[in-house]
């Protein structure tokens, strides 16, 4: 055996199917695509929701809401939960950074402070938002808030 004489074996290549090239070929005519219809047609596509030319269920259903694009998306945080967190820390200055740095937020989240607990130390705070009760607890107890 040498490079010259060497065959595939028997049976394992066949024929390319020459459609569309002539009556002769058995394949002429409509190509192998059977008698007219969407599918016998160049350039169709199944498209992901037709249904034959019935409404497609998406168009059925009714829609409802309203998706306001311009609302803003706070991770919030509560009084109590700023002043665990300074304790367990060990820190008296809060920032958005500094929450990232703790692992507590996301690297592009928001943050607003609620006023729900209560405050026993000074903190100062630098945020994107914070509730009008928040603030005054923060200020009674020498605190100071920053809105970035």
């Amino acid at each position: 055996m040498e490079l010259h004489n060497l065959k595939p074996a028997e049976g394992s290549v066949k024929k390319r199917k020459r459609i569309a090239r002539g009556q002769g070929s058995g394949k002429g005519g409509t190509a192998a695509r059977g008698h007219k219809g969407a599918k016998s047609r160049s350039g169709w596509s199944k498209k992901a929701n037709f249904e034959g030319g019935q409404m497609p269920l998406q168009m059925r259903l009714p829609k409802r809401g309203f998706k306001n694009r311009n609302r803003v998306e706070y991770r919030v945080f509560n009084v109590a939960g700023l002043e665990a967190l300074a304790e367990k820390f060990n820190v008296t200055e809060i920032s958005v950074e500094k929450l990232y740095e703790l692992g507590q937020i996301k690297k592009n989240d928001k943050v607003k402070v609620l006023g729900n607990g209560d405050l026993t130390k000074s903190l100062s705070l630098t945020v994107n938002a914070v509730s009008a009760s928040a603030k005054e607890k923060i200020e009674a107890k020498g605190g100071s808030v920053n809105i970035v």
